[in-house]
């Protein structure tokens, strides 16, 4: 008589997999960790099993470490990843290096220094690491599937998934006597990977502690623009400003005390970081991006 087969569902990639191994097969998450969520719904992302090989067509990629990981990739035959060149840690001899244009949208700079984006082919090793503490997040994309990443989160992609950016749309200006300045809260630019013809893998890094949730249709949520790492394309996106209220009157939107939030709408999966960057300088705003919502 045969055994009945068991399947494990990866409560963060939502993938099914063999629930004897010690991490899922396809995101790295450990498959012996309660969840445990709050009751505003947020969920913490566990961080990838060191050692944890996660596959990917004939290759996978090892997770090693767990203070400032590093993603060992093993490509077989003629797979490939893509890369920023800053996140290069080794290579082996034989595992082919090359240049990759991205039609003019990737042109990042990171202090001060223009980042080229490399293609690793196979077969052999190449090893990839962020150079700050936090958790690698590895999300694998089905075929056709979608996410919307925050600029300088992108570690790695397997080469059957197409990079393409976009204007966040998300901005305030602020005012210092004659002087004006515009601030970006999650970047000028967001990147949007797909999966065009086959499923693929995308590899971030989340810097501290990520946490994920999932949004009802029209359920709205408010958190540190910095904060946000990855959101479905389905999710969409607004700048909010609080304004404090003293001795029963408001201050004018343009006061220089507020505090400044992203708006997000669902439906869809968002995550955040839980390290973040200081807030903007209190100057005045004197204009904001469209679909501004306010609150006194």
């Amino acid at each position: 008589m045969t055994a009945p087969t068991h399947h494990y569902t990866c409560r963060y990639c939502r993938h099914s997999s063999d629930p004897t191994g010690v991490s899922c097969p396809r995101c790295g998450a450990p498959v012996d960790v309660t969840a445990a969520v709050t009751r505003s719904g947020w969920q913490r992302q566990e961080p990838i099993t060191d050692m944890a090989r996660i596959q990917f067509g004939q290759s996978y990629v090892q997770v090693e470490g767990t203070q400032v990981p590093v993603a060992d990739f093993a490509l077989a035959g003629e797979e490939s990843i893509y890369f920023s060149h800053h996140s290069l840690l080794w290579t082996d001899p034989q595992a082919r290096l090359s240049s990759m244009g991205l039609s003019g949208g990737w042109k990042r700079v990171m202090s001060g220094l223009p980042l080229f984006m490399i293609t690793g082919r196979g077969p052999g090793h190449i090893a990839l690491s962020d150079n700050h503490a936090g958790d690698l997040v590895c999300l694998p994309l089905e075929h056709g599937q979608a996410i919307w990443t925050r600029e300088h989160r992108f570690v790695a992609a397997t080469g059957n998934v197409t990079y393409d950016w976009q204007n966040t749309g998300i901005w305030f200006r602020t005012r210092n006597g004659d002087e004006t300045e515009t601030h970006y809260p999650i970047g000028m630019f967001g990147d949007v990977f797909t999966a065009r013809d086959s499923p693929g893998l995308l590899l971030l890094h989340s810097p501290g502690n990520t946490f994920i949730r999932d949004l009802a249709p029209n359920q709205p949520l408010l958190i540190q623009p910095s904060a946000l790492l990855y959101r479905d394309l389905s999710v969409q996106t607004h700048l909010h400003l609080e304004y404090p209220r003293s001795d029963g009157g408001f201050w004018t939107r343009s006061y220089s005390y507020r505090n400044v939030w992203l708006r997000l709408i669902g439906p869809g999966r968002v995550a955040v970081s839980s390290v973040t960057e200081p807030p903007e300088a209190s100057n005045p705003i004197v204009r904001s991006s469209p679909a501004t919502t306010w609150r006194w």
